[in-house]
């Protein structure tokens, strides 16, 4: 049995935005030598989320106008009541992150096959930046059998 684990990091630009992870992850697959198993792959941000879905822009533009609808940043949250709280002086308004981040998850499993992740003809692992710019970090847990020797 393998198990490997690593951290991918990435620095994100906008303050909602996308990353296609299934290239990296790929290469962390193969990296790892298992053949049969499976990958578990962990945001470690509250403002940030992990969805399985379709790697085109005009669809990411879509997701991202329906999230600011659902939970506007501009709606009133008591989170963002930061005169009340113990927070640093740098402390953004970002509630709205928060409740999207629950409403998609920080993980997800997928299952390993002859070395690759195994996903459908459009799906691809995606990053949730719902608070940047920022950097932030991503585990993989990698676990099962390698080739028989």
């Amino acid at each position: 049995m393998i198990c490997y684990s690593t951290y991918l990091t990435l620095k994100t630009c906008q303050p909602m935005e996308i990353i296609d992870l299934t290239t990296p992850l790929r290469e962390q697959v193969r990296q790892s030598q298992v053949q049969q198993g499976q990958i578990l792959v962990s945001v470690q941000h509250t403002t940030t989320a992990l969805a399985i879905n379709e790697n085109e822009s005009r669809l990411w533009q879509d997701i991202e106008t329906f999230f600011q609808r659902l939970v506007p940043a501009s709606d009133r949250y008591r989170h963002n009541d930061l005169h009340l709280r113990d927070v640093p002086a740098d402390e953004p308004e970002n509630a709205h992150a928060h409740l999207i981040a629950l409403l998609l998850g920080s993980n997800e499993a997928i299952a390993i096959q002859a070395g690759d992740l195994v996903l459908g003809q459009y799906q691809s692992v995606l990053f949730l930046e719902l608070d940047g710019p920022r950097q932030r970090r991503v585990h993989c847990q990698i676990m099962g059998m390698g080739e028989e020797a």
